[in-house]
């Protein structure tokens, strides 16, 4: 580095570098023209333009040419996050409108819903109503904001709660008053729960012949949701969202419950917001739909959105109308953000770009474990027993049938005691699916299946996001391993390993039974490994391969694309167009 320009004035100077800085920004800081900047990085060979992000330990020998000392700056996630703690510690909370989420099954009615909700919310005149879509609005009910967000379903709701995103205030249960309580409204009722949200039940359709609203009350006590009329504490109010009948009274409603909850936010702490959907546009870049959940948020503030950060350069509410600030509960689109970021991240205000734009790397290069939660396992929750710091341990079950779930539950409900106890919070018939995942890492729960399949992307979601899946052939494997891990003894973890998958094109009849001739479609197919049979998504059999051929050879394995055939012990009811699984069983650490 030749001796260009030093410090003229002889006093100490300190530069804190954290993990990154442009070019541009060192210049600045060092008082130097940044073309012999850059002449120096080369001269180090680093080849980087102005804008381009430098590492510290770069950035430290120019600073030092320029007469700097340098200092490791505080961590800049670490010190954001003082910040807002401080920020946060605040008396002066004032009342805020309520966040309301409406889910059910999906033909009874939520976007109908939605829709006669913002229909009573048009003033006379108002041409096109909403103008936009952003996933989130506000209607006025007798001069009091309520905000709904309009998410695809129970488990857009979900994946927020599993990314820490506590966003909603109360949820609406539309069931139709025709068809009754849907498995979709089960679903839909144990993700609220898990949540511990406040519940309105809108029994909807009361204006067709069919509707029968005592007979979804008495559906819903089987459920744990009993509503007033049965002497539970959920209001229930009969609508019509095709007439219009019943919607001011589910407004109303929102407000009492909204009024009970007494919500409370400060608008003049440092604003935080919550992402409820983002998406890049080609014309104006990445655009993201954030809630408002303290302060006020402003245009032309430095925000730091989960990995990646920006300055607002415009914000609109749900109708397109440019906002220069919103205050709590307040849904908005904002652009500014220099990448798409995810549902659920936090929005922060940072002091200045090199904050947020140092605070975003050091959260992009800890991708895997920034806002993760990890789900309990049976094993962790043994440990805990002993340790004294037991709680309820939160169970999603699975099952082949109706009465194997009925069987189940009524066995689960006998076991543990009063300290330790297996809590379900969600069963299902079929096969355990991404949704399940979802909401054990929401949940801190296991997830127990019994002959159970488990959808390859649940088991990709479920290693990604240390969910423990247990799969079981025999009922009381299932419970003896649920009460050991109850009373403090759980035994390791047996993980199944998914290993490949085959299709049966034919089946051919041989001395001593029957073989499958099959198309190896993922994975690979070895003659150790045990095999699961599934016909239209329902396991028929679970036992080892008896025999694994390639033409007339015997095959120790055989790879995706190949030809096979494949005969499993004490089985020979082959179908075209079986899928056969096969899976190894090995001991897996707790999470």
């Amino acid at each position: 580095m030749t001796t260009q320009r030093r410090a003229a004035d002889s006093e100490e100077r300190v530069l804190e570098l954290s993990r990154g800085i442009t070019v541009g920004e060192l210049a600045e800081h060092v008082g130097a023209n940044p073309v012999e900047v850059i002449k120096n990085l080369m001269r180090m060979g680093v080849m980087a333009g102005l804008n381009d992000a430098i590492d510290a330990d770069v950035a430290t020998p120019i600073a030092k040419f320029y007469g700097f000392d340098v200092k490791e700056a505080e961590a800049a996630d670490a010190a954001l996050g003082e910040r807002m703690a401080d920020a946060e510690k605040t008396e002066n909370a004032q009342p805020r409108p309520p966040v309301v989420t409406v889910l059910g099954h999906v033909d009874h009615g939520k976007t109908s819903i939605l829709d006669a909700v913002r229909k009573t919310n048009v003033a006379d005149g108002e041409a096109g109503g909403i103008t936009q879509h952003i996933g989130a609005y506000q209607v006025d009910v007798q001069g009091t904001p309520i905000t709904f967000l309009d998410t695809p379903g129970h488990e857009a709701f979900t994946t927020l709660r599993a990314r820490g995103a506590n966003v909603t205030d109360i949820a609406v249960l539309v069931v139709a008053a025709d068809d009754g309580v849907m498995p979709q409204t089960i679903e839909a009722i144990n993700h609220v729960k898990a949540a511990d949200v406040p519940i309105i039940v809108a029994i909807n359709k009361m204006d067709v012949p069919a509707a029968d609203p005592e007979r979804v009350k008495r559906q819903l006590s089987e459920q744990e949701v009993l509503v007033e009329d049965w002497g539970g504490d959920v209001l229930s109010v009969p609508i019509s969202a095709r007439t219009g009948d019943g919607m001011d009274d589910l407004l109303e409603s929102l407000q009492l419950v909204a009024e009970i909850s007494e919500l409370t936010a400060d608008p003049d702490v440092s604003a935080r917001a919550t992402v409820i959907e983002a998406r890049l546009d080609q014309n104006r870049g990445p655009v993201a739909t954030v809630l408002v959940q303290s302060g006020t948020l402003k245009t032309g503030i430095t925000v730091l959105v989960g990995a990646t950060w920006g300055r607002i350069r415009a914000m609109t509410d749900f109708r397109g109308n440019r906002l220069d600030e919103a205050g709590p509960s307040m849904p908005v689109e904002i652009l500014g953000l220099t990448d798409v970021p995810r549902a659920g991240d936090v929005l922060q205000v940072a002091e200045s770009d090199q904050d947020a734009r140092a605070a975003a790397a050091e959260r992009a290069d800890a991708t895997e474990t920034v806002d993760r939660r990890q789900p309990s396992s049976l094993e962790q929750y043994a440990s805990q027993i002993g340790s004294g710091d037991a709680r309820d341990l939160n169970l999603i079950i699975k099952a082949d049938t109706q009465g194997s779930l009925e069987a189940l539950r009524s066995s689960i409900a006998r076991l543990g005691n009063e300290s330790t106890r297996g809590k379900i919070l969600h069963t299902d018939v079929g096969s355990i699916t991404e949704g399940d995942v979802l909401l054990a890492t929401a949940s801190d729960a296991t997830i127990l299946g019994f002959n159970s399949r488990i959808e390859t992307a649940a088991r990709r979601l479920a290693d990604s996001r240390g969910v423990e899946i247990r799969n079981y052939a025999i009922i009381y494997q299932l419970l003896d391993d649920l009460d050991n891990a109850l009373r403090g003894l759980a035994a390791p973890l047996l993980q199944e390993v998914e290993e490949g998958r085959a299709e049966v094109r034919q089946v051919f009849d041989i001395r001593g039974g029957r073989v499958a001739g099959c198309l190896v479609t993922e994975g690979r197919v070895r003659r150790t490994s045990l095999a699961r049979v599934l016909r239209d998504g329902e396991v028929i059999t679970d036992a080892p391969i008896a025999s694994l051929r390639r033409y007339r050879d015997e095959a120790r394995e055989v790879n995706a694309g190949q030809e096979c055939g494949i005969g499993i012990e004490g089985f020979s009811d082959f179908e075209e167009g079986d899928v056969i699984m096969t899976y190894v069983q090995q001991e897996r650490p707790s999470y």
